[in-house]
């Protein structure tokens, strides 16, 4: 897995490529230093496959901007990635465009 990273104005962007599973999720939670961050926004455009501990990651995010007032968003997932969104209810959760 990949992780390209950038920081501005609040904005913390993160483009993930490959797949993130039991693995790697431990990478990109190391990445996710939320201080001073009102906004995450996920590019999956390039992500293979995302497994549950991929999913709780995102769930973590999105409860730590939940509970500042912020926002996160998930752009571009694929149909697998989409799919599991979907069957494990977390499209109803996230902020897919």
């Amino acid at each position: 897995m990949n992780i390209e990273k950038s920081l501005e104005d609040g904005k913390l962007s993160l483009k993930i490529d490959g797949r993130l599973d039991t693995n790697t999720s431990p990478e990109l939670e190391a990445e996710l230093q939320l201080d001073g961050v009102k906004e995450i926004a996920f590019d999956l455009t390039d992500l293979e496959y995302v497994s549950s501990a991929g999913l709780r990651v995102f769930l973590t995010a999105q409860k730590a901007m939940m509970a500042c007032g912020g926002r996160m968003t998930i752009a571009n997932p694929n149909a697998i990635v989409k799919d599991v969104f979907d069957i494990t209810g977390c499209s109803d959760i996230f902020t897919i465009v």
